[in-house]
């Protein structure tokens, strides 16, 4: 009974249905959550298309710029003034009639274009008053963080899958190794009673050297086994961030039936999947791309207004102050039917997202008929090698006990050993399968329980 307790204590099989989730892996999940490397940078590019999205939305409020200018002139475009060729004629004929010189001759005047010293400081502000190009930008830089966000929450399940698959297939590993300990005891008890029997005359050496070499077999087979352990468990802390050698907590845990329905399962998948939701927004992104291509055909409003000081020297009187006050606008008449080439790409762009929707519901439709009829298959190994368990354990008691009596030979008991170890590590190996297809099928609902963590 002992061999029987000793393999059974191996599968890491509980005699009751656990109700209760695993508190440890989820745990674990949490843990990964918060620390995992890949998330991280996705939750980093989230956070920097919310910072573009806010600058969009700062793109509505006034531009204030404050400029100032000096500047030293010297020579260039002169204004010429004939001031004296359309005066001196009047002034002659003055001088006549008055008998005088009051109106002396004057000469013609040349004036700089570029004074010689000139400021002027000024502060300007631009205000968009109606500007498609403003308002379709927002709304882009909105849908991108929102396609983001989308994106991060799709990335957390997926780490959820791969944390849960990982974890129990360190529990395979364990078990496995845990069933290398037993096969490993057993063995070395199988060599003991040959040595015994031997000595009794019961059976010839060859028995003893048959027990001595199915003794390095398993010690082989349990250092792979070791080797698995280690593999899976540096695999398991990697997607944790955590040391790779950290020790791993398990708990015990019973496979149950399938509950969910096929047509539910594929409902809730429409329903819940990340992929068709980013499709839809990236729908809603192709709108808004449209519709920034038709408004450039929409003629910009802007409100300008200027206050500051000019002047040769640098003086802020009211005497050198001026505003300005202004009404712009700016309409794009013509660029060679650019916007309407574009706008044609985004329609054909909106047609290629129609037919990506539709082949991916199909494509997530199959993916959850193949993990839903995978999970039952599952569930029935794990049945069919529960029994075939426990049928192997009470014949290799049997041989045993013959065995140590005499009445067996080594090659049935060796045998029978044989038929436990195997049919062990399949019940073993089918309960970590039921549970990774058990994380692809909510994986596939888009039901693997993000909004608890």
């Amino acid at each position: 009974m002992k061999y029987s307790f000793l393999i059974t204590a191996a599968l890491g099989l509980s005699c009751t249905i656990l109700q209760a989730q695993n508190s440890y892996l989820d745990s674990y999940i949490r843990e990964g959550l918060e620390s995992n490397k890949g998330l991280k940078q996705k939750q980093l590019d989230y956070a920097s298309d919310l910072s573009a999205l806010k600058e969009a939305k700062g793109m509505f409020f006034p531009d204030i710029s404050m400029n100032a200018r000096y500047t030293v002139a010297k020579g260039g475009r002169t204004i010429d003034f004939p001031v004296g060729d359309m005066l001196n004629p009047v002034y002659s004929t003055l001088n006549m009639l008055t008998a005088t010189e009051a109106f002396p001759q004057i000469e013609n005047q040349e004036f700089a274009f570029y004074r010689p010293t000139e400021h002027e400081t000024k502060l300007s502000l631009v205000q968009p008053i109606f500007n498609s190009d403003i308002v379709q930008n927002y709304r882009i830089k909105k849908q991108y963080a929102e396609i983001s966000r989308i994106d991060v929450e799709r990335y957390q399940r997926e780490l959820i899958k791969e944390i849960t698959k990982a974890y129990y297939e360190y529990k395979k590993a364990h078990n496995l190794l845990a069933l290398a300990d037993t096969s490993l005891s057993l063995v070395k008890e199988n060599l003991r009673v040959s040595q015994k029997l031997f000595e009794n005359d019961r059976v010839t050496k060859d028995a003893v050297y048959r027990s001595e070499s199915e003794l390095s077999k398993v010690e082989v087979q349990r250092a792979q086994a070791n080797n698995f352990v280690e593999a899976s468990r540096a695999y398991f802390n990697f997607l944790l961030n955590r040391s790779l050698t950290e020790p791993v907590e398990l708990m015990p845990e019973s496979p149950v039936p399938p509950l969910v329905p096929l047509e539910d399962a594929t409902r809730l998948a429409l329903q819940n999947r990340n992929e068709l939701q980013q499709i839809e927004g990236y729908k809603r992104l192709n709108k808004h791309v449209t519709s920034l291509q038709k408004g450039k055909n929409i003629p910009g409003v802007f409100g300008v207004v200027d206050y500051g000081f000019q002047g040769e020297q640098y003086s802020f009187t009211s005497e050198d102050d001026f505003m300005l006050a202004s009404l712009v606008m700016k309409w794009k008449l013509f660029q060679g039917n650019v916007n309407r080439q574009k706008v044609h790409q985004s329609r054909i762009e909106s047609e290629k997202l129609e037919e990506l929707y539709m082949q991916t519901e199909q494509q997530i439709s199959l993916e959850v008929i193949n993990n839903f009829y995978g999970l039952q298959a599952a569930y029935e190994s794990v049945e069919s090698a529960g029994k075939q368990t426990s049928s192997a354990i009470r014949a290799y008691e049997l041989i045993n006990r013959k065995y140590q009596e005499g009445q067996s030979s080594l090659l049935e008991l060796i045998d029978a050993r044989t038929n436990v170890t195997s049919a062990a590590a399949n019940s073993i190996v089918a309960t970590s399968e039921y549970y990774s297809r058990l994380a692809d099928f909510e994986y596939a609902m888009g039901a693997n329980g993000l909004e608890n963590y």
